[in-house]
């Protein structure tokens, strides 16, 4: 698995980026747990996963997370990401976080850890 964090994590973002649901989805196992972000209540699984993209993405006309720096570390990277997006309501969005991803040996993320503040951001776009 030399390379298959990184593949994972780099279709994690771009799924993120073209607002795709199910690619997005398809990088996690079906028993991965979602700390989005941390503190909140982990999500568990795909369904729980679905409803949180689908929630995000309803918000917006458009939105993506970029990766800035992947440190990666056997199986687990951390990711400094800055995101970018314009809500339904015409209002233009950046912000940042690390998300903390560990990638199982079927090269599916099993644990995302993200480290961000969504509150002023859904503030911003549902304002």
């Amino acid at each position: 698995m030399p390379n298959k964090p990184a593949e994972t994590i780099a279709q994690y973002f771009a799924a993120l980026r073209a607002m795709d649901t199910a690619a997005w989805v398809d990088t996690f196992a079906p028993d991965a747990i979602s700390n989005d972000p941390v503190g909140a209540p982990p999500m568990h699984g795909h369904a729980a996963l679905i409803a949180f993209a689908d929630g995000i993405f309803s918000l917006f006309t458009n939105l993506g997370l970029t990766e800035q720096n992947v440190f990666l570390n056997g199986n687990t990277a951390a990711v400094k990401w800055i995101g970018t997006g314009t809500g339904k309501n015409g209002a233009a969005v950046t912000f940042e976080g690390i998300d903390v991803i560990t990638v199982n040996e079927a090269g599916k993320i099993s644990l995302v850890n993200a480290y961000w503040d969504p509150t002023p951001v859904v503030a911003a776009v549902t304002a």
